[in-house]
């Protein structure tokens, strides 16, 4: 797959986000490591701890349906570049470490690895 394919998987599922607070929608899209895509839109809430980013929702579908590993994810926010939060990049590193990481403003995109993102990061390895 195209990463500009992903990209536009991940404007799709923009269109869905739930935002009556923030007024700003954030798309997501990860492609597993067998091929499938994922996406997922950011969903808020009046209580806003109990809002969840776009990137989380496209894992969480990934996840929920047996597929624990993912090779790129592409998020895209309305206007220029936007990045995952903490939350989402602890969760990017548990299920895509050496994932590639796409953000995507309107006419052209950033790559980097999800390691890059967060360095140094916290994983189940550190508890043994």
């Amino acid at each position: 797959m195209r990463i500009e394919d992903l990209i536009e998987a991940a404007r799709e599922a923009q269109k869905n986000a739930y935002v009556p607070y923030s007024n700003f929608p954030v798309g997501a899209a990860i492609l597993t490591e067998s091929g499938r895509v994922f996406t997922g839109s950011n969903i808020e809430s009046a209580s806003y701890g109990a809002t969840i980013c776009a990137e989380r929702v496209a894992i969480s579908k990934a996840v929920s349906e047996g597929y624990l590993s993912f090779t790129h994810l592409a998020v895209v926010g309305p206007d220029d570049f936007i990045y995952p939060c903490g939350i989402c990049r602890q969760v990017i590193m548990e299920f895509g470490p050496k994932a590639r990481i796409i953000v995507a403003g309107k006419e052209d995109y950033a790559l980097y690895n999800a390691e890059d993102l967060l360095p140094y990061a916290f994983t189940g390895k550190d508890l043994k």
